[in-house]
């Protein structure tokens, strides 16, 4: 069954003021939903010895996506402090090291070691035996529209950013 893509967004607003309810809104059903996979990646990947924090960092070296403190601060979307002490705790677990770069001072580079990709490879099977168990009852259809609306609220998102960084009083 193809995605059919809705038609465009009404002029007409979801959410007005005087009858707001928060506990009907996206935002907060979404804020809700993703406590409840963070308890259950946690439970999950507790024998690992990973924390919902430190996965995605570990994760994020175990792919390649990232390969200093700044590209893991960036691609977790992580403050600088958060990521320093993420990386703390990894780095005291022997997962991954830190290392000052030879050609410029400022730029700390990030290696994951062997204990770090043994222990990424539980990341995958949690995540996926936790998202699979929220998604039960949903048919492949149903998961990808749902994907596609998430997605286009990312979009949108990304969009409210860009036009924030570009606002000049």
């Amino acid at each position: 069954m193809p995605i059919v893509t809705p038609p465009p967004a009404e002029s007409e607003p979801f959410y007005k003021p005087e009858s707001y309810d928060p506990d009907a809104s996206v935002g907060h059903l979404m804020k809700t939903l993703l406590a409840y996979l963070s308890q259950e990646i946690e439970r999950e990947l507790e024998p690992s010895g990973l924390t919902n924090a430190q996965w995605k960092p570990l994760f994020t070296l175990a792919l390649g996506r990232a390969s200093t403190v700044a590209e893991v601060a960036r691609s977790c979307q992580l403050d600088a402090g958060g990521t320093t002490r993420l990386l703390d705790r990894l780095e005291s677990k022997g997962l991954c090291k830190r290392l000052r770069s030879l050609d410029d001072r400022r730029v700390v580079n990030v290696e994951i070691t062997d204990a770090g990709r043994e222990a990424a490879k539980a990341v995958p099977v949690a995540l996926s035996r936790v998202q699979n168990a929220h998604l039960a009852g949903f048919s492949v259809e149903e998961v990808k529209l749902f994907t596609s609306f998430l997605r286009r609220m990312q979009d949108n998102a990304n969009a409210i950013q860009a036009q924030g960084k570009n606002h000049v009083d």
